[in-house]
């Protein structure tokens, strides 16, 4: 590896005050909000976190794909301290502020819509989930929604019964919103096709619920938790025929593959697909809560007053935040960065699939990749326990990196878009090492 030049390790991992304060967390924390990564952050920038005891890691996490801009980027604090030296907090439906229209004109001008558009704030992913098919019932006049196997949406009701991943999300949770119906997703590594996946919606359409009645179908451009799985051109595009012709509406979860991720500014863009709603959230504001539902104008003017809202909703704050994130983005060029990031990225993980018999799978769009491990290349039974112990290795050489999959068996990247090459390098030199010591 080459000589290190912005991880800084001063203890061991976790070092002493991490593990303090771990330890206060266990008497005071509800246990079911585990600790993943055992370092307790002092401070962030860019790229890099450094921890209370003044260990600095390169951040492959970015607070689960909320920080494309990077820890703290200059223009979103100062963006942030102006609006908070301002005014807090008014609700918006009580007492108006510019910077929501603001946003909004800026948003619905960037959205993949040909037509009129329009959008409403909220406060996570979830709830701009839950909002969307609110609206899609509402335009639609219809109760029932169609997700996919390996899907995750949120944990609110609505959106964990879309989820698609029991452990640790579901098991024991229901009962769970009803008309709600699962359909498989394309994986061409695990064997389903897109003409595969296209006919079980197609059979589900006869034998689970009538296409009348469905409201909406709800689809990851990328599926996030459920392994990194980009839905191929020809199934978005079969999606948008099949929506068409049933007077069903498309709503495209761009959660985590929104502002850039995909080397796209919206990962739909891809395939060339017009969505009838879009839901956006991480990312939008660089980690203060805030989401978005974007859409036609028709189907977002279709419930009544007060249909929609709460309190929070559209916090003036992570407003200026994410007009401040859109300045970056345009400034710094970073969906341009995201391609380029990827290839990057994409080289070494094909370069360790030669080397390493347990990564069966290579995958991702843009900046959002992953490696997949399996137990054997022919019977592709999934190694979760590998990706535990490369996520470990990573952590005690200075990098922080996530699992992914319905069997937790992949390695992900949400690396910050404001890496630098030699830290992108860098890091990708960590993960070897620690596919090396997990193999050993």
């Amino acid at each position: 590896m080459a000589a290190t030049r912005t991880i800084e390790l001063r203890t061991e991992i976790p070092g002493p005050r991490s593990r303090r304060i771990g330890e206060r967390k266990e008497a005071v924390v509800a246990e079911p909000l585990g600790l993943y990564l055992p370092v307790v952050i002092d401070h962030g920038r860019g790229a890099t976190v450094t921890d209370v005891d003044g260990n600095t890691f390169l951040d492959f996490t970015g607070g689960v794909g909320c920080l494309n801009v990077g820890h703290a980027h200059p223009r979103v604090v100062a963006a942030v301290q102006e609006q908070a030296a301002r005014f807090l907090h008014t609700d918006f439906t009580i007492v108006p502020y510019e910077v929501y229209v603001e946003y909004a004109e800026r948003l619905t001008g960037l959205a993949p819509f040909a037509g009129a558009t329009k959008a409403a704030f909220f406060n996570s992913g979830a709830e701009a989930v839950e909002n969307a098919l609110k609206f899609a019932r509402g335009y639609t006049g219809r109760p029932a929604v169609i997700g996919f196997e390996g899907a995750f949406h949120g944990r609110t009701l609505l959106a964990l019964s879309l989820t698609s991943k029991t452990h640790p999300y579901k098991a024991g949770l229901g009962p769970f919103a009803p008309e709600v119906y699962r359909v498989p997703f394309p994986n061409a590594y695990r064997g389903i096709g897109v003409r595969d996946a296209l006919q079980a919606l197609e059979r589900a359409l006869s034998t689970q619920v009538a296409a009348e009645t469905v409201a909406a179908i709800v689809v990851e451009p990328v599926q996030g938790e459920g392994g990194f799985l980009p839905a191929p051109r020809e199934f978005l595009q079969g999606l948008r025929g099949i929506c068409d012709r049933e007077g069903i509406l498309l709503v495209v979860d761009e959660v985590q593959t929104g502002f850039g991720r995909t080397g796209r500014m919206f990962a739909v863009e891809h395939a060339g697909v017009e969505p009838d709603l879009l839901t956006l959230a991480k990312s939008i504001a660089a980690g203060l809560p805030l989401s978005a539902v974007v859409g036609k104008a028709e189907i977002m003017d279709a419930l009544w007053d007060g249909a929609v809202g709460g309190t929070y909703v559209g916090n003036p704050v992570a407003l200026a935040a994410a007009a401040a994130v859109l300045d970056v983005f345009e400034d710094e060029g970073l969906v341009e960065r995201a391609r380029r990031i990827g290839e990057t990225i994409q080289a070494r993980m094909l370069a360790w699939q030669e080397r390493f018999e347990p990564i069966g799978d290579v995958r991702g769009l843009g900046a959002m990749l992953a490696v997949e491990y399996v137990e054997d290349r022919e019977t592709k039974e999934p190694a979760p326990r590998l990706a535990s112990r490369v996520a470990e290795e990573a952590a005690r050489r200075g990098l922080l990196l996530l699992k992914a999959g319905v069997y937790s068996n992949c390695n992900r990247v949400l690396c910050p878009l404001v890496i630098s090459d030699a830290e992108l390098e860098e890091a990708l030199d960590v993960w070897e090492e620690a596919l090396e010591a997990a193999l050993a």
